[in-house]
C-alpha cells in the first residue's frame, strides 16, 4: 500500500518517491520488475494537490512484428482533494476531485497509482515507429531483413495499371 501521512502536515510543497515489485499494487502482465512513483503535493489550508508520475518496466508484443520488447510505461495524474465534511464523491471523482474528512490522516494511493498504470498500456503495442512487420506472404519478420518471396502480392485492381506501365517501357 502506497500511503501518505497528512495529519500535522503544515501548508507547502513535498516531494515523496515510492518504489516496489508490481505486485506490491497489485498488477501484473505486461507490467514486471519494479514500479517508481514520484509524488508532488501541495498542502494548503482547505486542499491537498497530488501531482503523481509512475514509471513501470512492461514486456509487450508488437501488434506488427509478433516480437517481444521490453519497455517503460509512464503514467501521470493530478488529484485534488478538498478537506471538507461534504463526502459526495461519487460525481466529483470524475473530475479528479476528492472530498476527504478534514479529520483523515493518510491518503492511499495504491488504487489510483494501478488504476492509471493500466490505463498507460497503448492500444497499438510497436516494438519502434518505423517496424516494418511480417511479410504477408510467408510471414518473415521484416524488420530482420528482406524475404525469399519472388513475387510480390499485388491487388489485381492495379493490374490493369502494371500492364500500362509494361507497355511504356517496351517503347
Amino acid at each position: 500500500m502506497i500511503k501518505i501521512k497528512i495529519s500535522n502536515l503544515s501548508n507547502g510543497i513535498y516531494d515523496y518517491i515510492f518504489e516496489g515489485p508490481v505486485s506490491a499494487i497489485e498488477i501484473d502482465e505486461p507490467y514486471s520488475g519494479v514500479y517508481k512513483t514520484n509524488v508532488a503535493l501541495s498542502k494548503f489550508d482547505n486542499q491537498i494537490i497530488l501531482d503523481a508520475a509512475t514509471d513501470i518496466p512492461a514486456v509487450l508484443t508488437c501488434d506488427r512484428c509478433s516480437s517481444e520488447f521490453r519497455t517503460v510505461l509512464t503514467s501521470s495524474y493530478r488529484m485534488i482533494y478538498l478537506l471538507s465534511h461534504k463526502t459526495d464523491n461519487e460525481e466529483s471523482e470524475r473530475n479528479e476531485l476528492v472530498f476527504i474528512h478534514p479529520e483523515t490522516d493518510k491518503i492511499d494511493l495504491s488504487q489510483d497509482i494501478r488504476d492509471y498504470a493500466l490505463l498507460a498500456i497503448p492500444m497499438k503495442k510497436l516494438c519502434s515507429e518505423d517496424c516494418k512487420g511480417l511479410c504477408p506472404k510467408c510471414g518473415k519478420n521484416i524488420n530482420e531483413g528482406p524475404c525469399d518471396c519472388r513475387e510480390k502480392i499485388m491487388d489485381p485492381r492495379w493490374e490493369p495499371l502494371q500492364k500500362l506501365k509494361s507497355k511504356n517501357k517496351l517503347k
